[in-house]
């Protein structure tokens, strides 16, 4: 199993710059190559201080000229507000500034707030019938000339300017849930990307069975690869209070994710206030105790342990998602320890 770095600028409040954080997390990524990880990932949210990340393409780019060996990963671009010329291109000429390094994730998007801005009020929901849509025309875009005439675009012959380094395309990614998005995936020769959430490990592995039950289905396809996401902090031995922090922010981040997504709070200058714990009054799972056992906390003994599990499960990829509302040297002084004394274990 190989590991990966999920990160984006994250901002809580205005006492931090905006340049500050894009080097910090130009750092954390060369922390994470020296450390032997596979990917950065970046996702892309638009006018949300919390997740910072208008595209992925431009930091991605310039994190490509900054390393040598770690892949980009787009993770994931979101397929409603996207053109397949644009997708094809952009990401094409990524893999061309990169040498070849390129990942492409996509997916259906998730905030309604965004939708309102960006689509014209589509219901999230609706975002999937684009990503079915894109999927196949941005990999014909890649081969050469190629007209589409779709439910969603429509465009007489056209290609993608570059073409991509990686022949015949670089990998791509479907972030998926459902039995269905997980078949969509595999049946596009796509791999796939997961999110736990909250659930503990149980989840993890019902996200696996449904990709193995996609992959069962389609033996015409070559067997894709399944990378599990995850909030992760690694704390000292010496500290056996070291996960409250974690636990505490994790919480805190997802209880601004809640405020986002439920899209019915005041938003000012890009700041949500988190909703209030006492919402979740009635819901355990948000707690610091649950978040300790779900989310990946621990000392590096008890992440080795845990990720031995997901190994056995046949999880190609981790994904460790450092966006948790801690401050930097928090966040290195993690991501550190990981490299140090968890990713040994895998080698």
């Amino acid at each position: 199993m190989r590991f990966s770095l999920f990160a984006h600028m994250e901002r809580w409040d205005e006492s931090v710059g905006h340049r500050e954080l894009f080097e910090n997390l130009a750092e954390l990524t060369t922390i994470a190559e020296a450390g032997g990880f596979e990917t950065v990932w970046i996702g892309e949210h638009h006018a949300m201080e919390y997740v910072i990340s208008p595209s992925p393409m431009p930091l991605l780019a310039y994190l490509a000229g900054q390393t040598s060996t770690i892949r980009l990963g787009a993770g994931t671009i979101i397929a409603p507000f996207w053109n397949p010329i644009r997708v094809a291109g952009e990401c094409a000429l990524l893999d061309v500034i990169s040498n070849g390094r390129a990942e492409i994730g996509l997916a259906r998007g998730a905030y309604q707030f965004e939708f309102d801005r960006l689509a014209d009020g589509l219901p999230a929901a609706d975002g999937g019938k684009h990503l079915r849509e894109l999927v196949p025309a941005v990999r014909a875009l890649w081969q050469g000339d190629y007209a589409h005439d779709g439910e969603i675009w429509s465009f007489p012959t056209s290609t993608s300017v570059p073409k991509p380094v990686q022949r015949p395309t670089p990998p791509m990614w479907v972030a998926a849930r459902d039995p269905s998005s997980h078949d969509f995936a595999v049946a596009n020769g796509c791999n796939v990307m997961v999110t736990p959430l909250m659930k503990g490990d149980e989840e993890v592995e019902d996200l696996k069975n449904k990709f193995e039950t996609a992959v069962d289905a389609h033996p015409e396809v070559d067997r894709p690869e399944i990378m599990v996401l995850r909030h992760t902090y690694v704390h000292p031995v010496s500290d056996p209070d070291g996960w409250r922090p974690a636990a505490d922010g994790i919480q805190k981040y997802y209880r601004t994710f809640d405020a986002w997504f439920g899209n019915k709070t005041e938003t000012v200058n890009g700041f949500k206030e988190p909703s209030p714990e006492s919402k979740f009054a009635e819901r355990p799972e948000f707690t610091p105790d649950s978040l300790h056992k779900t989310a990946m906390i621990g000392t590096p003994e008890e992440i080795v342990e845990r990720l031995k599990h997901y190994e056995a499960l046949g999880i190609d990829e981790f994904s460790y998602w450092t966006d948790n509302t801690l401050t930097h040297e928090q966040k290195r002084a993690s991501l550190k320890l990981f490299i140090d004394e968890v990713v040994p274990a895998f080698k």
